[in-house]
């Protein structure tokens, strides 16, 4: 049964994520020639990154597990055409053929960013996702790398882990997913991400730095090109469903 507690923790870092408007940016741009067809967004929170398609014209079905986000999505997208639908879906249901039976195989895309990481089952998560692609549809996930940065964030924000691209893929191979790329992304968050959240132990991202960090993307992106994406605070990895 969909969760539909209001996390707390959860909903300040939505808030405070919706200020990087640049990363937002460069995640969406990352994932973009993957984009395909009918697209749904898996965890749309309060829709920072569906607002990111509707800005460039790009219909989108936004879902969530929590009732309390779907109702904000509602509220938010309520004379939004390019939104085509607000479902309320939970990636750990066991029953999930039957709950959700009118969405299965119906998107050529289904992308999570900072999704997998909050379900205990991974595999169970990315099974459902791959339910819901039609045949040749592709998934597109982005995690947290790196078990070694674990600290006070995850632990905050219920993370059950973190990945590797080895991890990420091993993952994706489980439910028979054709890989058709992996890369790390953002380097330049690890600082941060260890300062803040092993260091000095904070509970939430501090908006005052994420406004900063926000001003410095263009420098980060420029990173991330000249290091080849070998390291990164997240990762990336996008799958396609065989007719095999």
């Amino acid at each position: 049964m969909a969760r539909s507690t209001i996390d707390e923790v959860g909903i300040s870092t939505l808030e405070n994520l919706s200020i990087v408007d640049k990363l937002n940016d460069w995640m969406f741009d990352s994932i973009r020639p993957y984009i395909k067809g009918r697209i749904l967004e898996i965890g749309s929170g309060i829709g920072n990154i569906s607002t990111v398609f509707v800005n460039h014209g790009i219909p989108i079905c936004v879902s969530d597990y929590s009732d309390h986000y779907c109702n904000l999505l509602d509220r938010r997208f309520s004379n939004e055409p390019l939104i085509e639908g607000v479902f309320q879906i939970d990636l750990s249901d066991t029953d999930f053929e039957i709950r959700y039976g009118s969405l299965i195989g119906k998107f050529d895309t289904v992308f999570a960013l900072n999704v997998i990481e909050h379900i205990k089952n991974d595999q169970l998560a990315i099974s459902n996702c791959k339910k819901l692609l039609s045949p040749e549809g592709h998934l597109i996930i982005l995690v947290p790398a790196w078990q070694s940065l674990y600290n006070t964030f995850d632990r905050e924000l219920e993370h059950f882990r973190r990945y590797t691209i080895y991890t990420a893929r091993k993952l994706f191979s489980s439910q028979q997913l054709e890989i058709i790329n992996t890369w790390y992304f953002n380097l330049a968050g690890i600082l941060g991400w260890f300062v803040f959240g092993t260091v000095l132990r904070n509970k939430t991202l501090p908006s005052s730095q994420l406004s900063l960090y926000n001003k410095l993307v263009p420098i980060f992106r420029l990173v991330d090109k000249i290091t080849l994406n070998k390291v990164g605070l997240s990762v990336i990895i996008v799958g396609k469903k065989s007719e095999k």
